[in-house]
């Protein structure tokens, strides 16, 4: 697979190329290339640590959205087992842009689903950037009410830069299908843990967001605006992403510190498109022990913590 380096890792783009290419076709035998391999090495390891060590959020947002970061289906294929993909909304189409079905998790059956981007311009265009349409968040409910049907815990993964924006999306009633998620995710009576995997952007995120546990991966944000629409609003001028996204709050950490979400999952180091197995792994572990500590709770005791985790959100005192 080609990697794609991000403005910020370009002292490690030519490093790891000739690293790479070193190992694949020089001679292992000839002690001068050992010598550099060795150097390579240590040199490599030094420049990650300067570039990963702090990250601004604008950089955590341009990793957020890395072009080779796994996406949903992946963390299904590595995390879930017997998964059976359900597609349609019943009512006008399918919605790549939105997948998920029922599944096996270390053993249990659940409900699994989430956005999906594209890897290339052909998969991006028929996934269409990981932005729903309203037959996507209602295809999501379908699914979840299978999962209240038979009692199954709900896994929603968030992907997106938001609900599509299109016409045709708003005649067919992109906010009211939004809105209809938020209200009948609130009251469901099932264990919900929600992993923000990557972009996670304004309504289109929410619409599968409300849970007993909010999770976001280490690179990943959450926000009501993008930075860019953001800069655009306030400062008449997109380009100030970087600055917005310093303002906004939208990594994992200050989203923690806010009380937003409940835990950081870490990835691996530079990344989770650099060790897709070890981001899954993180992934799993944190989902199964918080479906874990829910598991057994009573319906209504879930449903009243459910409701103040979100009633708290937002409530701030100044001295």
């Amino acid at each position: 697979m080609v990697r794609h380096y991000l403005d910020f890792e370009k002292p490690l783009r030519e490093l790891e190329r000739e690293y790479e290419e070193l190992r694949r076709f020089a001679p292992r035998d000839d002690p001068r290339v050992s010598a550099r391999i060795e150097k390579l090495e240590k040199r490599i390891t030094k420049v990650r640590e300067e570039t990963y060590a702090q990250l601004t959020p604008w950089q955590r947002t341009q990793l957020s959205r890395h072009i080779d970061r796994p996406h949903t289906l992946d963390y299904i294929r590595m995390i879930f087992e017997d998964f059976i993909e359900l597609h349609g909304d019943r009512g006008f189409m399918d919605d790549p842009a939105m997948v998920g079905g029922l599944a096996r998790l270390d053993g249990e059956a659940v409900v699994v689903l989430g956005h999906q981007k594209g890897r290339d311009v052909k998969e991006m265009g028929y996934r269409n950037f990981g932005m729903s349409h309203p037959e996507g968040y209602r295809k999501a409910l379908r699914i979840m009410e299978l999962g209240v049907r038979f009692n199954k815990p709900i896994v929603t993964m968030i992907d997106t830069p938001g609900a599509y924006p299109g016409v045709g999306a708003e005649e067919r009633g992109q906010a009211g299908a939004i809105a209809h998620n938020l209200r009948e995710m609130a009251a469901f009576p099932v264990p919900i843990v929600v992993v923000v995997i990557g972009e996670g952007g304004s309504g289109g995120a929410l619409a599968i967001g409300v849970g007993d546990r909010i999770l976001m991966m280490e690179n990943a944000i959450y926000s009501v605006i993008s930075p860019e629409g953001c800069a655009a609003i306030l400062w008449r001028d997109g380009t100030k992403g970087p600055l917005a996204a310093e303002a906004l709050k939208i990594t994992a950490a200050d989203l923690l510190n806010l009380e937003v979400i409940d835990e950081i999952i870490p990835e691996p180091f530079g990344g989770a498109h650099r060790d897709y197995e070890g981001a899954a792994a993180t992934v799993k572990e944190a989902v199964v022990r918080h479906l874990r500590e829910r598991k057994d709770v009573p319906v209504e005791r879930l449903l009243a913590e459910r409701y103040q985790r979100f009633r708290r959100m937002g409530s701030f005192l100044e001295e």
